[in-house]
């Protein structure tokens, strides 16, 4: 599916999820970069607790309080949020029940903990029902807060459950404001106004957890988004040679004639030096040929795809900033 067809302009809500080391807070703060650029508010969103976004940014570590932390490209502004599930608790019981002063004293018992021990989704219906509170609330001219909201979340294989306790906890409470609350949280999350978007890499355990994430995602009446595949490294020899280095019939001696006549070894270690020089290329073929391979298994999702280079000096702030630039010139933001 050609990336360039996507429409993101309905969704508010775009939550990012993918197995661990891939990169998926980094792809996060891009895409909030990227969705910003132009002029528009975006808020990112951390559940987690491990300030991952604090550190992208070079901040110190977030309060439980939205505020401003970059300025998109062609302006624009990234707001962060890092939720505190009991400051959500404290805020869910002034909202529903307005004990937020009995709410500081529950919470000083450990009555989070507690809550969390008994019904393990309700920490993250507390994080959802925030997050999706951002992308309704609305300001005193009527209009959304904010254009987007980009929610980094937990990895891929606890996503589904994640964005679904609503609907469990919806089910336990048949009437009243948390079933009030949790219809609505659900409701946002299935709606059209969601997209699920997958970070992998191109190696075989993380785009089989994105397939597998996809699958479960649409099996329980999920909207999936885009896949964002991170740290992809460009080939650097013709399609003709790499072929020919993964069948083993490189041709040493003809690479070690050329470096002498390129002056670039002698003729006492010009052998040595292709040697060497054949290994790393046929070590190159054989990574290019299995990433071929795994971008050709993630087709198999049905969904646009987003490469995203790997960054040479690491990930720093100029760095967010190009990978903002990249997912923008593709069309997903």
């Amino acid at each position: 599916m050609d990336s360039r067809d996507t429409d993101w302009d309905g969704v508010r809500l775009h939550v990012v999820t993918g197995k661990g080391g891939t990169g998926k807070t980094t792809v996060a703060a891009a895409l909030a970069l990227a969705l910003a650029s132009g002029g528009r508010k975006v808020l990112l969103v951390e559940v987690e607790g491990r300030q991952g976004i604090a550190q992208i940014f070079d901040r110190p570590p977030l309060p439980y309080e939205e505020r401003r932390i970059a300025v998109a490209l062609d302006g624009g502004d990234v707001y962060a949020l890092a939720i505190d599930p009991e400051e959500a608790m404290l805020e869910y019981m002034e909202m529903f029940y307005g004990m937020r002063r009995a709410g500081r004293a529950l919470t000083k018992m450990g009555i989070v903990d507690f809550a969390t021990t008994v019904a393990p989704g309700f920490r993250d219906v507390l994080v959802t029902g925030k997050t999706t509170e951002a992308v309704r609330r609305r300001g005193r001219n009527g209009k959304r807060v904010y254009d987007a909201v980009v929610l980094d979340a937990p990895p891929t294989g606890r996503i589904t459950r994640f964005l679904n306790v609503t609907q469990e906890v919806a089910g336990l409470a048949k009437v009243g404001p948390i079933k009030n609350h949790s219809d609505l949280v659900h409701g946002v999350v299935k709606s059209p106004e969601t997209a699920v978007h997958f970070v992998t890499m191109l190696e075989e355990m993380p785009v089989q957890e994105t397939l597998d994430g996809v699958a479960e995602l649409r099996s329980a009446g999920l909207p999936p988004g885009g896949i964002f595949i991170n740290m992809v490294r460009e080939s650097l020899l013709p399609q003709a040679v790499l072929d020919t280095a993964v069948k083993g019939r490189f041709d040493v001696g003809e690479l070690a004639l050329g470096l002498k006549a390129a002056g670039l070894a002698d003729n006492d270690d010009a052998s040595a030096v292709a040697e060497s020089l054949a290994e790393e290329v046929v070590e190159h073929a054989h990574r290019t040929a299995l990433e071929r391979a795994e971008r050709e298994s993630l087709e198999a999702a049905s969904l646009p795809r987003y490469e995203l280079p790997l960054l040479a000096d690491g990930v720093d702030l100029a760095g967010l900033y190009e990978l903002a630039e990249s997912i923008r010139n593709q069309g997903a933001a």
